[in-house]
């Protein structure tokens, strides 16, 4: 179907009857996020309960990142391969849910100001790593969590699970 709206058809086989049910409206639309240049509504609502809640839990989350361009993305690429540094991304510009608005990357704040990225970090003192905690409460949210992912970990970031294929948010914005 060419609308927003997916149908689940019931047919009963030897009445002829279709029953139709309308589902909820999908939470993004490639066009939408093709078109914002900004982080995504939905992610943004969701990143300020993810601060507000691991606030909660003594934990102080800091957002590294949101919406990039695909220069930005591609400067990233490049670092650890033409660049100095080492590889912090295997997406390219187009490639990343960051470049439809659809992802953030996180690091905590420390209570002396320090920004930090040690994924064993336990600064509330719970026995628990710091990222396992918010990783956790950005999975309750709908997040997907970069370090469950196999091969290239990626600890920082968070993106929406959503419907939506990169190849979908692909064809979208060669169409615009």
């Amino acid at each position: 179907m060419n609308s927003s709206w997916d149908l689940m058809l019931l047919v009963l086989f030897g009445t002829g009857i279709i029953f139709v049910w309308p589902q909820e409206e999908p939470i993004v639309t490639p066009k939408e996020a093709v078109e914002l240049n900004e982080l995504h509504p939905v992610v943004d609502e969701k990143k300020q309960e993810l601060i507000q809640r691991a606030e909660a839990q003594g934990i102080s989350v800091v957002i590294t990142e949101g919406y990039r361009s695909h220069e930005e993305q591609d400067g990233l690429y490049a670092q650890g391969r033409e660049e100095p540094g080492s590889i912090v991304t295997n997406a390219k510009g187009g490639e990343s849910y960051h470049n439809y608005g659809l992802a953030i990357d996180f690091a905590i704040e420390k209570p002396n100001g320090e920004i930090t990225w040690d994924i064993d970090y336990d600064g509330n003192h719970n026995g628990r790593s710091d990222w396992e905690d918010v990783s956790k409460i950005a999975k309750e949210l709908g997040f997907e969590w970069g370090g469950d992912w196999p091969g290239f970990r990626d600890y920082s970031h968070l993106q929406l699970e959503t419907d939506v294929s990169m190849y979908e948010l692909q064809q979208a914005e060669k169409q615009r």
